[in-house]
């Protein structure tokens, strides 16, 4: 009977939820409400997972849900939390460094930026919103360069084109500003 006892207590381990973090279905299910906008389901699903077990895209939706409320500092932490769970999840860098650009943190913006960039660098929308956070710091030249890059590596997206046309502007350059205004317009033009 002890036997017995013990080896429907190591299937329990084997097969029970000791492994949330690699649960399909529960990431299914969490996802799942997220998209719905089902936010305090998800997050309490979530928390039902035990810290340790959770998984870097986990921690990254609690950050999410905690952004959306206007819990910046719990948001912070739990994109912190994403990072050590996982620091190549490059989603959680980027999800960061777009916390600190909407909170007036360019400089620390532009640093997560780069760490999403070195993990992922063909990520357009990191090279952009980089571009912007170089924009607030007024340095043109840099964010010329990273929408260069943006450009690059997604050439159908107008909002690119449009800050390229303004960073041209601010340097000077109205030949090359009138060039990528006019990319803008052929892309919302086309569009519609």
């Amino acid at each position: 009977m002890k036997k017995l006892f013990v080896v429907f207590a190591l299937l329990l381990l084997v097969t029970g939820r000791a492994g949330y973090a690699a649960d399909s279905d529960f990431d299914m299910q969490i996802n799942t409400m997220y998209a719905a906008n089902q936010l305090d389901s998800a997050f309490n699903l979530i928390l039902s997972i035990p810290q340790e077990e959770r998984t870097a895209e986990q921690w990254l939706i609690l950050g999410n849900i905690m952004q959306d409320k206007g819990r910046v500092g719990d948001a912070e932490f739990m994109y912190e939390h994403s990072l050590a769970a996982d620091p190549k999840y490059y989603k959680a860098s980027y999800n960061l460094a777009n916390l600190y650009l909407a909170n007036g943190k360019p400089n620390m913006a532009i640093e997560k930026y780069k760490a999403a960039l070195k993990i992922k660098n063909d990520f357009a929308y990191a090279y952009y919103n980089m571009a912007c956070a170089y924009i607030r710091l007024e340095e043109y030249r840099k964010a010329k360069n990273a929408l260069l890059d943006a450009v690059y590596f997604k050439s159908t997206e107008p909002d690119f084109y449009y800050n390229l046309a303004y960073v041209y502007k601010k340097l000077n350059k109205t030949k090359d500003a009138t060039l990528y205004l006019g990319y803008y317009n052929k892309i919302v033009n086309d569009r519609k």
